[in-house]
């Protein structure tokens, strides 16, 4: 305990508190620059276990900001997960850690998350936090949103039969199509909206989790920080967490072909598609080939090809989903 005596010293949180929050296991769904920063944060808090997944891998751009991770990750190309472990143990060598180098689809998430305690949003798409707010309304466990681009950032903090859910609160969320990879972003952002998720996290994991609930945003830069109280927010036909509750995102189809975030990458997923099937292609092609532990790059018609050993491929340098397709076609026909 002595390693944690100055937040003990807090008096919101005691050693009654300080062993609750090591008793935890958190479950945090990517491993970018919110996931870095949360995690770190949560593993020097003392949190018993930490889950992670995450599905990209380290790149020089990510260093500004994505805290983890140093040059050698991005030169290597390491995988987010495999980074944060590495990072991670360092600061804490007892500090349980399972991770993931996957796309969370429903079931992988909803496999994940009936271990956590609770789930922090470390994702930048609206498709996957409807997915994490439907796993955790369904499994009743409580969940932590967090957003930045440029230098805003939002937060917010449910728990399902106490706060309205995320589905509820979307007409009144701040509306942007701006992404990291297109406005850009300063850290101080990430730090903010880390800062206001994990305190919302430690008040669930010590049971001071009371209303009234809000939802934190602002901008750092213009030193503009509002709140809403979202109490009474709860929609009774809401699917995930009204009357008659149906949980939609679970059951929508798993895209196989994806446009990734505000990048030139399109994630294609394919029965066709596994390490022994691009092993094979790489050999009839000839092509010089970067393999590492985790995954396999080379180019194929001026295209990147990342092909992880799992049979996902990230492609990069487009998003036309019709000259992907056909890559394909030709590739594993």
């Amino acid at each position: 305990m002595k390693q944690y005596s100055r937040q003990i010293l807090y008096k919101n949180i005691g050693e009654s508190g300080q062993r609750k929050i090591m008793d935890a296991t958190v479950l945090i769904v990517g491993s970018g620059a919110l996931g870095s920063v949360s995690s770190e944060m949560l593993a020097r808090a003392g949190v018993k276990k930490i889950i992670l997944i995450d599905r990209d891998y380290v790149e020089a751009s990510n260093l500004q900001r994505q805290t983890l991770f140093t040059r050698k990750h991005a030169a290597e190309k390491t995988p987010k997960v495999v980074g944060a472990k590495e990072r991670l143990l360092e600061i804490r060598p007892d500090l349980e850690l399972d991770t993931y180098i996957n796309h969370c689809d429903a079931p992988l998430l909803e496999a994940l998350a009936a271990e956590a305690d609770i789930i922090l949003d470390g994702t930048d798409n609206f498709d996957t936090r409807l997915l994490i707010n439907d796993v955790a309304y369904k499994l009743n466990k409580p969940w932590v949103y967090a957003a930045c681009v440029e230098a805003s950032y939002s937060s917010c903090g449910f728990m399902p039969g106490v706060t309205p859910c995320y589905r509820c609160l979307v007409p009144v969320l701040p509306a942007t199509t701006l992404t990291c990879d297109t406005a850009g972003i300063i850290a101080p952002a990430v730090q903010m909206a880390v800062s206001e998720q994990v305190t919302t996290a430690i008040r669930i994991l010590t049971g001071q989790f009371e209303a009234p609930h809000y939802m934190r945003i602002g901008d750092i830069w213009e030193s503009e920080h509002r709140r809403f109280g979202i109490d009474q927010m709860k929609e009774d036909s809401c699917p995930s967490c009204g009357d008659n509750r149906t949980y939609p995102a679970l059951d929508a189809p798993a895209d196989q072909t994806m446009k990734l975030c505000g990048r030139d990458t399109v994630q294609v997923m394919d029965d066709r598609i596994s390490k022994e099937a691009v092993d094979k292609v790489i050999s009839k092609l000839g092509v010089k080939v970067n393999k590492t532990p985790y995954f396999s790059e080379f180019y194929y018609e001026d295209t990147r090809l990342v092909c992880f050993n799992n049979g996902r491929i990230l492609i990069h340098d487009t998003d036309e989903m019709s000259r992907v397709r056909t890559l394909i076609d030709r590739l594993f026909g």
